[in-house]
């Protein structure tokens, strides 16, 4: 009888532990960054307004369903509209995902960010985050102060995706407008409208529809725990500038970054990546000083390929593929810390 009734204990003992392990929610830590998303203005209907004035305690505060998908905590990292955006603002981004992940402090992060940079602060982070967990960035278009303000509704999907056992291993991801959209696709598309973030070449993974994700399809592009770059021990990243092409172009403007230190040139150009008649030779010269020079495209969608009218392999030019000029910039600046061999470098092109 006595075993019976320690039988019967431990039992419903095990049934209690089995309840609680699956009543427990996903720990959600966000950063905030500042942006859109905790901007306030003085109306609800004008345009006007200023990044970055409300706290990440209120920005939860204002979303309190959240609390019934995971265990949610902030943390402010700045409070910055993103054009302000900088090399410190990442890296210090990187290590404290990658602490708050090794230390397990978390299950998933969100990151709250304006949308003018946020593809490229994506971009980094899916280069040098070294985890499978999710890692959702997320913002708005309207801030917190305006009529339908979009922040509350993404600022949730965020959290759902990221709480989401399905987002594991899918890399970096931009929660948007219902949208999760890759961190090596995604770009910005509109300048004021709810919908701007898009996937350029191969549309969005997924979306969030009544509070569950679905995913369509994922990236084969190498990111977080397949990328070879660690900036944990880095407190700076290589000089890298973009030069812009246009019809008539001075050429001089490739001659300023040549002259001022920096370790490589991202070409803008236009069509497949191609290169004004002036400024060809300067990009030769660049490369003369082992200047790194890319070859990206001012169009926004589709690649800048290998050896179509330029011979890359002549000139020791490399091919941004799929990547837009401000993203190439992203891997370059990576890919220098690690090597300034050429082929290497346009070997990360091709993979990542």
């Amino acid at each position: 009888m006595k075993i019976l009734r320690r039988t019967n204990l431990f039992s419903f003992i095990m049934m209690l532990a089995v309840v609680a392990a699956f009543a427990q929610k996903p720990r959600v830590h966000i950063l905030a960054t500042g942006g859109t998303i905790a901007g306030a203005g003085t109306s609800a209907t004008k345009t006007n307004y200023t990044a970055g004035q409300v706290a990440i305690g209120t920005l939860l505060d204002a979303v309190p369903e959240i609390k019934e998908i995971a265990d949610v905590t902030g943390e402010q990292i700045v409070r910055i509209g993103s054009q302000d955006m900088n090399d410190v603002v990442w890296l210090t981004l990187a290590k404290r995902i990658n602490e708050i992940f090794e230390k397990n402090q978390a299950d998933a992060v969100v990151i709250t960010h304006g949308t003018d940079t946020m593809e490229e602060t994506a971009f980094f982070l899916q280069l040098t985050v070294k985890s499978n967990k999710p890692v959702i960035m997320v913002g708005a278009m309207r801030p917190s102060t305006a009529l339908s303000a979009d922040g509350p509704l993404n600022l949730y999907n965020a959290v759902v995706a990221a709480a989401a056992p399905e987002s594991v291993g899918k890399g970096v991801i931009v929660a948007m407008n219902n949208y999760l959209v890759s961190a090596s696709d995604v770009t910005k598309s509109n300048t004021v409208q709810p919908e701007t973030f898009i996937g350029a070449n191969s549309g969005p993974l997924g979306y969030i529809l009544n509070g569950k994700v679905f995913y369509n399809h994922v990236s084969n592009r190498k990111h977080t725990v397949a990328s070879e770059f660690d900036v944990r021990n880095l407190s700076e990243l290589p000089k890298v500038g973009i030069v812009y092409s246009y019809s008539n172009v001075d050429a001089e403007i490739t001659r300023a970054l040549i002259n001022s230190g920096y370790k490589g040139i991202i070409h803008a150009g236009v069509g497949n990546g191609n290169i004004h008649k002036d400024v060809f030779p300067l990009l030769v010269e660049a490369r003369g000083k082992n200047i790194l020079v890319v070859r990206a495209s001012r169009v926004p969608f589709g690649p800048s390929t290998l050896d179509a009218e330029v011979d890359d392999a002549k000139y020791r030019f490399i091919a941004s593929q799929n990547l837009n000029p401000q993203k190439a910039r992203v891997l370059l600046m990576l890919g220098l810390t690690k090597t300034t061999d050429w082929q290497q470098l346009q070997k990360y092109f091709n993979e990542y």
